[in-house]
């Protein structure tokens, strides 16, 4: 087969405009080039206004990963001028960021990655009875009827009968790789749609506790909700029952559908366990603080590096120290006063717009230059994935029980070794089984809020250095979670009051930036070398790959075209 060189625009379904090309020599690809296809600029948006306002401008950055933005924001603030919030503000946030994970990665692997999996058009030949039989054997999920299964049938059949699959449109439907029998397909299919339907449930708990979603409310010292179980405009006994009864929804339906349908599905791809896997360094900030936020050993998740694949040490990890974290910009479109080949921390990076890539339309980026409006983030220069899987890794390599025991009995139902981990399918796997871990860390966080109010805490926030005449002539601060897609650091300086310089690195920064100075892949890149490609006109292999990162690009590389261009094909030449 003569080489080609295949490129993908854009991949995602939904979050920004991630472009990728790849050379395929021989059906396999042997390099690869991810570029992030847009640029907002809310580092330069930040600059001289009041720090307590920043989250809410920071959690715009995206649609989807709103709340856990806005929570670092505040993080960030609040590490720059030395404020503790009180233990129920702690829990609200620990409640409100569990329900962005468990809503995040069911949206994400039955409307983001599933069709990568699942054929669609394929579920038409289904039996109903067979597929309700499988049904049965796997979940006590109540929806389960043959007759169920067929109404399902009939509705995508409506679909196909006139001409619009509306959104099932666009997928890859026959294609060789898929290998689902049809009864499997029909399944995942009836549970996207229940999937739809559940995920507007759960987060009215972002409503309740902020205000509205997306984009819920925050505030740096605390929570913006008061509570008093007897008040109608509080956070009363009603509110509180209700956000108890979409928990315990929530869980049944991450372990009677989700994790079911993923252990079944990923059963019919283990090969894919053997694909995908690109970096072998993994990063987690560690997140869920129990005793505060400035006592990361008590974290739910631990903070610490995973280096060489190697499960036996955890590394230290300050995002504080310039020595660690810093971002290089030879291949992307901005500008460094000290030069395109040196790295800044985020306390001193630079936004500075500078775009000499092709006018478009065009074949393709010269990726000898720059080629991304993505930065490119280095631990100690070293290249690092970010995600549930480095999350996992290093909460497995911490010891951490609950995680360890986890992912041992997974790996035993699959019938895979451990190795399968680092691939596409293991990123996969660990979303899923986070979903388990926060679903239930919901559950006791709640509990625990109940417990105190029962108590008598009722406080939300504190004034304690809230204003600015208290603050220091300058200071810096940096927030660190772990969003859904992996480490998030927020970085602020401040001085006179106002931001001088705010600084997003975020979760597809470390996962889609293009290479560095040294030429070293970051983790898009290197995930794809050695996947095969089955048909070049149809590369689904790269797509799951990519998907299986849950990209977005919309945080990464924070204007639009103003005229509003949407490229959507594939070209191959």
């Amino acid at each position: 087969m003569a080489t080609k060189r295949i490129v993908v625009d854009p991949i995602t379904r939904i979050e920004g405009h991630l472009r990728v090309e790849a050379v395929v020599e021989n059906g396999v690809i042997t390099d690869a080039y991810s570029s992030g296809m847009m640029v907002r600029g809310l580092e330069i948006i930040l600059r001289g206004r009041d720090p307590r306002d920043a989250w809410a401008f920071a959690q715009r950055a995206c649609g989807v990963c709103t709340t856990i933005h806005a929570l670092t924001s505040v993080r960030t603030v609040e590490d720059a001028l030395g404020i503790t919030v009180p233990k129920n503000a702690e829990l609200i946030r620990n409640i409100m960021e569990a329900v962005l994970y468990v809503h995040d990665h069911v949206v994400h692997f039955y409307h983001l990655h599933a069709l990568d999996w699942v054929d669609v058009v394929s579920a038409l030949k289904a039996d109903p009875g067979e597929t309700s039989k499988i049904a049965q054997s796997i979940s006590s999920w109540p929806k389960s009827s043959k007759g169920y299964f067929s109404d399902v049938r009939n509705r995508v059949q409506r679909f196909v009968d006139s001409g619009q699959l509306g959104i099932f449109a666009n997928g890859y439907w026959g294609h060789k790789q898929m290998k689902l029998p049809p009864e499997v397909n029909l399944l995942a299919v009836a549970h996207y749609l229940e999937a739809l339907e559940w995920q507007k449930e759960i987060v009215k708990v972002h409503a309740i506790f902020g205000g509205k979603n997306p984009h819920p409310n925050y505030l740096v010292g605390g929570m913006p909700c008061s509570i008093n179980l007897n008040e109608v405009n509080a956070i009363n006994n009603e509110r509180l029952n209700f956000v108890g009864r979409l928990i315990k929804e929530a869980n049944l339906f991450v372990n009677q559908v989700y994790i079911p349908d993923l252990i079944a599905i990923a059963g019919f791809y283990k090969d894919w366990g053997a694909i995908g896997g690109g970096l072998e360094n993994y990063l987690s900030y560690g997140d869920f603080p129990t005793r505060g936020y400035n006592q990361p050993a008590a974290f739910k998740y631990p903070r610490g590096i995973v280096l060489d694949r190697n499960l036996n040490e955890v590394h230290e990890v300050d995002s504080s120290d310039p020595q660690q974290i810093r971002e290089y910009i030879k291949h992307s479109w901005y500008n460094y006063s000290v030069g395109d080949d040196e790295a800044l921390h985020p306390w001193r990076g630079e936004t500075e717009l500078n775009y000499t890539g092709p006018k478009p339309p065009f074949e393709h980026l010269d990726v000898t230059q720059k080629y991304s409006w993505i930065k490119t983030p280095r631990w100690r220069d070293k290249p690092m994935e970010v995600g549930p899987l480095s999350r996992m890794l290093v909460a497995y390599a911490s010891g951490v029980p609950e995680v360890k025991s986890l992912v041992n009995d997974t790996l035993k139902r699959l019938n895979v070794p451990v190795g399968a981990l680092f691939s596409t399918l293991g990123r996969t796997a660990a979303r899923g089984l986070e979903s388990i871990l926060a679903a239930q860390w919901m559950q006791e966080f709640y509990d625990d809020l109940i417990t105190n109010i029962k108590a008598g805490d009722t406080a939300t926030f504190t004034r304690d250095k809230w204003e600015p005449s208290t603050w220091p002539e300058s200071c810096q601060g940096v927030g660190m979670s772990e969003a859904p897609r992996g480490a998030l650091a927020h970085f602020i300086r401040i001085n006179d009051g106002a931001i001088e310089n705010y600084q997003m690195v975020v979760p597809t920064t470390w996962n889609a930036s293009p290479r560095d100075p040294a030429g070293r892949m970051s983790a898009f890149e290197a995930s794809l070398i050695g996947t095969p490609v089955a048909d070049i006109d149809q590369p689904l292999e790269i797509i799951r790959t990519i998907h299986s990162f849950d990209p977005c690009l919309a945080c990464s590389v924070h204007l639009y075209d103003p005229r509003g261009k949407h490229i959507h094909k594939i070209r191959v030449v």
